[in-house]
């Protein structure tokens, strides 16, 4: 659970001395031009957590002094009327606006409108620059993300849902409006939020800076200690520390790190002792199997059963009867009609390819004699 207000005290002299510092320091940064429009600067918050949150969150923060001055550009997203066209929806939240006393709000964009006109992504781009905050019916907030891009979440200006249906309409927007919110992320330990501007005092910074501090620590779900360092900033100064947390509870979490590798050396040594016991008693409860030589089956057994039983004669595929003679027992008749085939040779013996002579002995008579040898040996 997150630690209580209390447990987070500001020093409030501190902080006003910082924000007079801060204060002082815009003035000797500002030009005649920024003056003569009246430009002010966003003072933001920027907190440095102990440790990285598992769970994303967004916290919105009411503050007792308006953040935004009267020449902020708001737009409102609305949905869509049944049987209306978009610019009938349009002129009728326009109406309810004004009946309801809601001033601040100057454009109102139904969802059809939204879809249609503002598709293209240069259109989109322009929404987003042609205002500083934008809200939404809480009707059509969960299909706003798919509409308007990812460039209005990383400039921050992603919508804020409203009860347009509340009884209190004009003091809900004036609060949202007035407001402010930070995005808590998991992926990193330091998070921001504007809570004032260089044209406020002194003493109504201070208030706005004690109001959202308590109200993130009561919201904040982490647990252990939440804040480690808070610091003051403007879009073109350092940062001025307000608040540094303490460092006794430093030594406790090195305690319950020394407890917790205590634990977890424990149990791994019981681990390894069931292992231990459990391969022994395996071994010692397993038997030797005994080896049985196998004995091949005797081949004199098996002559002997064949000699007498005999062999056994192999049936006659024809059943003992002759097979049908192919010519119904005549004779082929003769290719030649009885005449003998001419000689090729013409009657004469072929002539002998070695003159008549014996051809020579490949083996020089070596055969002969290795019998006559092989006869002797035997003979002997």
């Amino acid at each position: 659970m997150a630690d209580k207000p209390e447990e987070l005290a500001l020093d409030r002299v501190q902080v006003k001395k910082a924000v007079q510092a801060l204060l002082a320091f815009l003035k000797t940064k500002s030009t005649p031009d920024s003056l003569l429009l009246d430009e002010s600067q966003h003072l933001s918050l920027l907190f440095t957590l102990w440790k990285i949150p598992k769970q994303a969150q967004t916290i919105r923060i009411p503050l007792p002094h308006g953040i935004r001055t009267d020449t902020d550009e708001v737009c409102l997203f609305t949905r869509d009327e049944p049987n209306m066209t978009p610019d009938q929806t349009q002129r009728f939240y326009k109406k309810l606006l004004a009946e309801r006393g809601v001033k601040n709000v100057t454009e109102v964009i139904p969802y059809k409108m939204l879809k249609t006109e503002y598709k293209p992504f240069e259109a989109k781009r322009r929404l987003l620059g042609n205002f500083d905050m934008f809200l939404s019916d809480d009707r059509v907030r969960r299909l706003l993300s798919s509409h308007i891009g990812k460039h209005f979440y990383e400039r921050k200006k992603e919508p804020l849902s409203v009860n347009l249906r509340s009884k209190k309409l004009a003091v809900d927007i004036q609060r949202t409006i007035q407001g402010t919110t930070i995005s808590i992320s998991k992926k990193g330990c330091c998070c921001m939020a504007r809570v004032a501007h260089s044209g406020m005092a002194a003493d109504e910074i201070a208030e706005n800076i004690d109001s959202a501090v308590s109200t993130i620590v009561t919201k904040l779900r982490v647990k252990g200690p939440l804040i480690k360092i808070i610091h003051l900033k403007s879009q073109s100064s350092v940062a001025l520390p307000i608040y540094t947390s303490n460092m006794n509870h430093l030594t406790l979490l090195e305690e319950t790190k020394k407890q917790a590798r205590a634990a977890m050396d424990a149990k791994k040594t019981a681990s390894k002792q069931k292992s231990t016991e459990k391969n022994t008693g395996a071994e010692v409860e397993e038997e030797i199997p005994q080896l049985v030589p196998i004995v091949p089956p005797s081949k004199k057994a098996k002559l002997e059963k064949q000699t007498k039983k005999g062999l056994e004669k192999a049936p006659n595929p024809t059943g003992g009867k002759k097979a049908p003679n192919p010519t119904g027992g005549k004779k082929a008749p003769n290719p030649t009609g009885g005449k003998k085939a001419p000689n090729p040779t013409g009657g004469k013996k072929a002539p002998n390819p070695t003159g008549g002579k014996k051809a020579p002995n490949p083996t020089g008579g070596k055969k002969a004699m290795r019998r006559k040898s092989k006869r002797t040996k035997k003979a002997a």
